[in-house]
């Protein structure tokens, strides 16, 4: 099992990469994990590169939502959204949160994915919904990504990015990447005439495909 301190470092780890593969740029994303009933959480405004194991918020899962933490530096902005994810959903132990140009275009453009591809099964449903728009790191932003993300393990958010989830940090990294894969080709396809669409049906023979099948369990 996994120390707090592993965990840590994956969440260092996590946030490099996702800079490197170009899921992100500077600081503007955020990733979380949880460890027993404790949500660590990439801290605000922190150069990646300069991440150190101490620098990483803890925030206590198991009582009200505070908004306190534990270290020294202050939690993400959007702490908020992943503080709740983790104390309703049982299918979430670890959140990517991004501004990859693709999920974010189709964000600004406040459209929603549809099943434009098999893939889109991956998110739990015939597409990938977009999130209404409020203030960053606000209670209301984490309202709507709540109403969002509801029964998918993805959301984009409108003018601001995406976000995904997973139980533990290689599934919800998988399916940020994914996302953002996604998003490209439908983009691309808009460009090009008008994207035909995959029926329920082909997306529930996909979902049946899919459980158990190439994707990371976490």
């Amino acid at each position: 099992m996994a120390t707090e301190a592993d965990v840590r470092r994956d969440i260092i780890d996590a946030c490099l990469e996702m800079n490197a593969n170009g899921l992100n740029q500077g600081t503007s994303g955020n990733i979380s994990i949880r460890h027993e009933e404790t949500m660590l959480i990439s801290p605000s405004a922190t150069p990646y590169r300069k991440l150190t194991p101490d620098m990483i918020a803890a925030m206590d899962l198991s009582g009200d939502m505070t908004g306190e933490w534990d270290g020294p530096r202050r939690p993400s902005t959007e702490w908020r959204i992943h503080w709740r994810l983790m104390n309703t959903r049982d299918d979430v132990t670890a959140i990517v949160h991004a501004h990859p140009p693709y999920s974010t275009s189709l964000a600004i453009l406040r459209m929603p994915i549809p099943s434009c591809h098999y893939m889109i099964a991956a998110f739990g449903g015939t597409d990938v919904r977009c999130a209404g728009y409020a203030t960053f790191g606000s209670p209301e932003l984490s309202d709507l990504v709540i109403e969002g993300i509801q029964g998918r393990s993805a959301c984009l958010l409108a003018n601001h990015g995406m976000i995904a989830v997973g139980l533990g940090i290689e599934q919800a990294m998988w399916r940020a990447v994914e996302l953002e894969t996604i998003a490209r080709q439908y983009y691309l396809a808009m460009r090009a005439g008008d994207p035909a669409l995959l029926s329920r049906r082909e997306i529930d023979d996909t979902m049946e495909m899919l459980a158990g099948y190439g994707v990371p369990d976490g």
